[in-house]
Order: structure tokens, then sequence, then C-alpha cells
């Protein structure tokens, strides 16, 4: 695929370069509580800026149902890049209409626009090929050249996406670019021993990626909710913690491949319980045990790993050549059950290895928990895409940037 660094060299001065971003950033009562991906392209507007082009910025932020929704509006996000740019932005109230018009032709050279949330239209994200194709020319007519840069969205088969780049002359931004050369250190060529760190609600949600790794990885660390359906599958009581029995035969499938192939599958040996989920709102102080992982009880919920399980899965992390962790490990979102979470995120800091955060929550718990995001290889913007990639799918919006 061509990169941006090709496009400024071929001239953008006057040009309107659409950038198709990922600005879906977490609000809370209408303020971003996490700008990272609004950081993220930040290098990308900013060349193109430096170079005279009038720079359009698009994206979604979060699931609107294909028309107009004020809690679901990229001015937060449009004001924030203004911020962090240093300069005025012009923000556009729809996506394609009179407005998004105004603000594009009112752009001067170096000047930026962002219009509103593509997801206010029904045909970003239609399945349709034609009702996409229709929004895609609409998006098209805007600009004269396409930069994805957007790595969150690139496994959505969506207008501005997979669509769109066929109608322009189209480019890879820098994030793009960064993310990609990233997840080929984790699929081509990898240093050993490769530790995989997964977490997060739900084991169906990581199935795929399991699935490949196994024949990919050293290692793999399973925590989060997801761990007690591996527990359960040792024959286990897991309590009243999370938990999906239909995934139990898969799971056990899984734990015997592990075993015949060499994959070392590394699992709590101990959690925090208790009788009660934790209020995440308040943040008030939690009621809890450490128990052994085989004997959680009947009436109580594993809620994160323990300390034990803490210094094992470290242990793991620490002497690795390459890391990728996706998932925080416990519900990092309360300070009590945050421990499991902290320990793995200074695991990576403390590895000699090359270490990738996996976007999403891992993302946000790295923040959250006041880490410095320098020190870590890489934080990726898409844990969906990125899961994605690491299971050998075909993610369409890299696909339509190849010539």
């Amino acid at each position: 695929m061509k990169t941006i660094d090709e496009l400024l060299a071929e001239g953008v001065e006057g040009k309107r370069v659409f950038v198709r971003a990922d600005l879906n950033v977490p609000l809370a009562e209408g303020r971003i509580t996490d700008d990272g991906r609004i950081r993220a392209v930040l290098p990308t507007v900013k060349a193109l800026v430096a170079a005279g082009a009038k720079v359009v910025v698009a994206s979604h932020l979060g699931r609107p149902k294909g028309a107009p929704d004020p809690q679901f509006s990229l001015r937060p996000a449009a004001d924030r890049l203004a911020e962090l740019l240093g300069t005025s932005v012009a923000f556009a109230e729809d996506t394609v209409g009179s407005a998004a018009h105004d603000a594009v032709n009112g752009l001067g050279a170096g000047q930026v626009a962002v219009i509103e949330n593509l997801r206010f239209n029904a045909g970003e994200t239609s399945k349709d090929d034609a009702e996409r194709a229709v929004f895609a020319e609409r998006l098209a007519a805007l600009a004269d050249v396409y930069v994805g840069d957007g790595f969150g969205a690139v496994h959505r088969k969506h207008a501005s996406v997979f669509d769109l780049p066929a109608r322009l002359p189209h480019y890879a931004g820098y994030l793009i670019a960064t993310e990609v050369g990233v997840l080929k250190k984790l699929t081509e060529d990898v240093k050993r021993p490769y530790t995989v760190v997964l977490g997060g609600a739900k084991v169906s949600d990581k199935l795929a990626v399991i699935d490949e790794l196994l024949g990919k990885a050293d290692r793999l660390l399973i925590g989060g909710g997801m761990a007690y359906t591996f527990l359960k599958a040792k024959g286990y009581e897991v309590g009243i913690s999370l938990l999906q029995e239909d995934q139990i035969p898969v799971v056990q499938e899984y734990m015997k491949r592990a075993e015949q192939t060499g994959v070392e599958l590394v699992l709590p040996v101990d959690v925090l319980v208790s009788k009660d989920f934790p209020d995440l709102k308040t943040k008030a102080p939690a009621t809890f045990r450490t128990v052994d992982a085989d004997k959680i009880p009947a009436d109580e919920e594993g809620l994160d790993i323990g300390p034990k399980s803490r210094e094992l899965f470290a242990s793991k992390i620490t002497d690795a050549e390459t890391v990728f962790w996706n998932g925080p490990v416990g519900v990092a979102e309360h300070p009590d059950y945050a421990g499991g979470t902290t320990a793995v995120a200074q695991a990576l800091l403390d590895s000699k290895g090359f270490t990738v955060v996996g976007g999403g929550d891992s993302a946000a718990a790295v923040r959250n928990l006041g880490f410095d995001e320098s020190k870590f290889g890489h934080i990726s913007t898409g844990g969906g895409a990125s899961l994605e990639y690491l299971e050998g799918k075909t993610l369409p919006g890299l696909a339509a940037l190849e010539d």
C-alpha cells in the first residue's frame, strides 16, 4: 500500500485530503475521558497541515442507529483535536449535506475541518453494497485524496473504510502504517519466547485468536472473566463468576491442543472473590478475600487474579522476547480489583522484549492506571482490529488501501 510519505512527496498543497480517523473516544456526560485515539492521528494531520493540504477529518463515534443522535456527536472530539493542534478546527453538523460542503469549501491551505459522525448516515454501516456505495460517492465529493488512518475501524466493511478508498487516490496514514508494522512483528519472524496475555469478559470473543495462537505463541496467559470458563473446564467450582458453559467443550479441546503442541497455557492459581459486584460509579471500597482458584465458594464471584497469580503471570512475561496483551485480567475499573491488571502492565514494562498493548480496554487501563505510555513498545488503537489480524483474517480497510 502507498503511504502518506509518498503522498507528501507528490505534493498536496491546496488539495482536499479526506482523513478517515478513529475519533471513537469514550465520553462521560459529554466530556472525553481518554483522548488517546485523537492523539494517535495527530502525526498524520500535522504532516498534511504542514504541507498545505485542506484536511477533512471523518470518524464514527459510538453506535447511533443511522440517524443523528446528539449524545454521539463528534463535536467534543473536534474541539479536543483543535486544542491538540493548537489551531481552529471547523466543525460540520452533518456528514455529506450542506454543512459539510460549506465547511470543506471554506478551508484554506493548511486548515482542518471535522465532519459529523459518519454513523449518523445509515449508508456508512449498511450491509447493502449499493446503499454503502451511494454514501461513499457523496463522501468522495468532499475530497481529492483519501488517507486511511483509523486503524480501530479497518476490520469493518463500512463505506468510509472500504468503499470510499476505491473512489479516490488512497494512502495509508502514519498510524495505520505503524500498526501494520507492529502486527507483522507478532505474526512474521517472531522473537521468542512469545507470550500472549488474554483477558476480558467473554471467552467467546477470543476463541478465534486462541485457535490461531495455539500454533504460534509459546505461552498463553488467560485472565479476566474468560478465565472462569477455563477453570470450569478443568472441573473447578467457579461459583457465580462469569461463565460461558456452552463454550466449555471448545475450551477443553483447546487445552488438549495446547498440551499436544507444547504451548504453555497459564491460568490463575488464586483469585479475589466477593459475594457482591463492586460499584463502578462511586468506587466504594469492596469486600473481598483471596482463595485458591480451585476453591471458589459456590456463592461468590471471581473479580481479579490473586497475588500468587500476579507473580506467576509476571514471571511468564518478563523473560519473553515478544509480548502481546489484550484485555484486563480483573475488574480494573475498580481500584480494589485493578491489582492484577496493574501487575500485568508493570510486567510488560519490566520485560526487555517487544511489548504490545492490544488496544481497547487494555489501552484504557494503561492510561487510567497512570502508566507512562511511552515506556511500552506499542499501544494499539484497535483492539478488535488487532485480534482479527492475529486471527489471520483479511481486514477490509487494509485490503482497500492496497493497490
